[in-house]
């Protein structure tokens, strides 16, 4: 364990996890990296002997992390392939959890709403001017507002592109949290340099475009389906 300075002078612990542990190291801190490389954590002085004193402390919650990801390595031993029928599996999850997904937040909203209503309500509180395209003053009593039908359009147009893109490069680090979910979920780990990890990588770039297509085209017939109504969603320009 090092102590280092950051640019206003204020010490830090820093350790360097061992290249082994490093995938286990994230998944115990839940990090949204693929690998901790380095724990580190402020001590809160700039004084080197106080420093020294809360580093103690600390190397002891550092002991503990790399104690409870030795544990998930134990628990879990490293895997170097799959059969095709397990990634054919976990690619079906993969799809259907994408689709779920969608269904729960036309029914029951994205849960952006309120924070945007609430925003609103202070700007206006406190004679601020503002100009939107939607409707402010109440949330919709079920489902999606206008505003999150509108930003789930414009998120699908841009992320759909974007995956068909990546799956014509081969590029699995598109889909890189939805494979490391997915080897949680099924309780795998498995080598990330395998080939097995890039098959399993290929199988779900392929299902979030399958999935993300479907999600389009039943958006669309819906859409239609108001406007036949007549009851149809009002977008801004």
């Amino acid at each position: 364990m090092g102590l280092i300075k950051d640019r206003h002078g204020t010490y830090y612990a820093q350790r360097k996890v061992p290249e082994r542990l490093q995938e286990a190291v994230a998944r115990v801190l839940n990090s949204e990296k693929p690998k901790q490389v380095y724990l580190k954590k402020s001590l809160g002085t700039k004084v080197l002997k106080e420093a020294n004193v809360a580093a103690t402390h600390v190397l002891a919650d550092f002991n503990r992390t790399l104690a409870s990801a030795e544990t998930l390595l134990k628990e879990r031993p490293v895997i170097s392939s799959l059969t095709d029928a397990q990634i054919k599996r976990m690619a079906e999850v993969y799809y259907a959890s994408l689709l779920a997904v969608d269904e729960q937040e036309r029914q029951e909203g994205t849960g952006s709403e309120p924070i945007f209503q609430s925003v609103a309500a202070q700007l206006t509180a406190a004679g601020i001017a503002f100009n939107t395209p939607f409707k402010v003053g109440e949330l919709p009593e079920a489902g999606l507002s206008d505003r999150e039908v509108f930003k789930r359009e414009h998120a699908l147009a841009e992320d759909l592109p974007d995956a068909m893109l990546a799956l014509a490069k081969g590029d699995i680090t598109h889909v890189r949290f939805g494979l490391e979910e997915l080897l949680e979920e099924f309780q795998l780990n498995l080598d990330p340099k395998s080939q097995s990890y890039r098959r399993l990588g290929m199988a779900v770039l392929a299902a979030r475009v399958k999935a993300l297509k479907d999600i389009a085209r039943k958006r669309s017939f819906l859409r239609t389906y108001a406007v036949e109504r007549g009851d149809g969603m009002r977008c801004p320009p």
